[in-house]
């Protein structure tokens, strides 16, 4: 085989292969690193626009007809773009017109009816003896449906499901009255924070003491919440501890911040971050994998923007990491924190004592109880802030307010001694065919400790 022969088969074999390479180009629709789309290019229009673009200027001497003429052209030819690449196909021309009838779309998506909201309380019961005290926590509904109100000296049980009421516990002169009342995540046992200091744990289905937890605190103890077996307590003595109830030595950890009395304890829904507010003005964000055994633990952020006492405070069910918190007389403001970064993402002048914070299990919405001077619940859509409803009838300010397990109803408390039942938040879209399972394990070794 001679050279020639060599020459002309490298030549076919490479013509061949240039045309499977531009037969598969075109079979992806001609699509190359330069151009982005050859099929949807004109390309006698680009040669023209990079040839003759520039030399569109009349001659001088050019006859006004012939200038006439090449404008006429132009505009029969489509020339007066100023696109030269095409980056995709262009839709194709409809051979007929699309009929849209904007009646029937409606028609079969309706607009959403917004929620009726009553603006007057559905039920209204007597709270003698209970306490106007910016402070405390004396009021908690728990996951078996049933309410727990301290007056006084005493706790009452208010059963939602028949209405009926029993008393709990009524404690000596020396221990009370009662400064706060926290059911567990079972339903079953409550724990009820004393003026003594002391914390009694009981049951609640056979009324019995199972054990005083002793030693936590100085003074009253105002705030209190659950997180799985451990009770964290909140006390006039500004310190917060974990007490886990299954064991006799039942101090576990202790978080040092506060300089004067914790009236607000929330743990976030997932247990690992705790939300603390006091009569300091301050808001902490405690992290429970840094807890010490040993020594006190250090706040995970401090966060100081309120300038009164922080009570009120509410983690996001939709949202992990969203709290919301409110200050008192000289604040009046919510606020809402990024607690991974410790960052005020908003803040919302309310007008009064901002007293309780509770968010809507099924919609964007946040509730708010007021003090001075409309003693109101104003219910606020969530993330703008816009006023929803505001609902009236207390006559001094609403301290206390708690949430129905299915979410739909509220029951505020407040000093004009009336317990007041909303159904402010509606009803779930889907009810829930089984309620929460009760979480009994952690208090099967609840020893009767006194």
């Amino acid at each position: 085989m001679d050279a020639g022969s060599v020459t002309s088969s490298s030549a076919t074999k490479s013509s061949s292969s240039r045309r499977q390479f531009l037969h598969r180009k075109t079979s992806q629709e001609n699509l190359d690193r330069f151009i982005p789309n050859r099929s949807a290019m004109d390309f006698d229009y680009a040669h023209y626009m990079l040839t003759y673009k520039g030399k569109e200027n009349p001659i001088a001497g050019t006859s006004p007809s012939k200038e006439a003429y090449r404008k006429q052209l132009a505009e029969s030819l489509n020339m007066n773009r100023t696109r030269i690449l095409a980056f995709r196909n262009k839709p194709p021309t409809p051979t007929e017109p699309v009929q849209t009838d904007w009646s029937s779309i409606q028609q079969a998506k309706p607009a959403k009816a917004p929620r009726y909201i009553p603006q007057t309380s559905e039920r209204t019961l007597d709270a003698p003896d209970i306490q106007d005290d910016y402070y405390l926590n004396l009021l908690d509904w728990g996951s078996a449906n049933v309410l727990a109100i301290a007056l006084g000296n005493t706790v009452y049980l208010w059963d939602a499901a028949d209405g009926s009421t029993s008393e709990l516990v009524t404690v000596d002169d020396d221990e009370g009255p009662v400064m706060s009342v926290k059911w567990a995540p079972d339903g079953r046992h409550i724990s009820v924070g004393l003026n003594s200091s002391n914390v009694q744990l009981w049951d609640s289905t056979s009324n019995k003491l199972l054990r005083t937890l002793r030693g936590c605190h100085q003074s009253r103890v105002g705030s209190m919440d659950w997180n799985s077996h451990i009770l964290t307590t909140g006390g006039m003595d500004g310190r917060i501890i974990n007490n886990d109830v299954r064991i006799r030595s039942h101090i576990v950890e202790t978080y040092s911040g506060h300089h004067q009395e914790v009236c607000g304890l929330k743990w976030s829904a997932s247990g690992q971050q705790l939300a603390s507010g006091g009569n300091d003005n301050l808001l902490h964000i405690w992290d429970r994998s840094a807890a010490s055994v040993n020594s006190p633990t250090r706040w995970l952020h401090r966060l100081e923007d309120h300038t009164a006492a922080v009570k009120a405070l509410a983690w996001c069910p939709f949202q992990g990491n969203l709290l919301a918190s409110g200050g008192g007389g000289s604040d009046k403001c919510i606020k809402f924190w990024n607690t991974h970064m410790g960052a005020c993402l908003n803040s919302v002048d309310t007008g009064s004592q901002v007293c309780a914070l509770l968010w809507n299990q099924n919609e964007r919405e946040l509730l708010s109880s007021h003090g001075f001077s409309q003693n109101q619940l104003t219910l606020w859509k969530y993330p703008s802030m816009v006023k929803m409803a505001e609902l009236t009838g207390h006559t001094s300010r609403v301290l206390y307010m708690a949430q129905s397990p299915d979410g739909c109803t509220v029951a505020s408390a407040a000093g004009d001694e009336t317990l007041r039942f909303w159904n402010v938040f509606g009803s779930p879209e889907v009810a829930a065919k089984a309620t929460r399972k009760a979480v009994l394990e952690p208090f099967a070794h609840v020893s009767r400790i006194r």
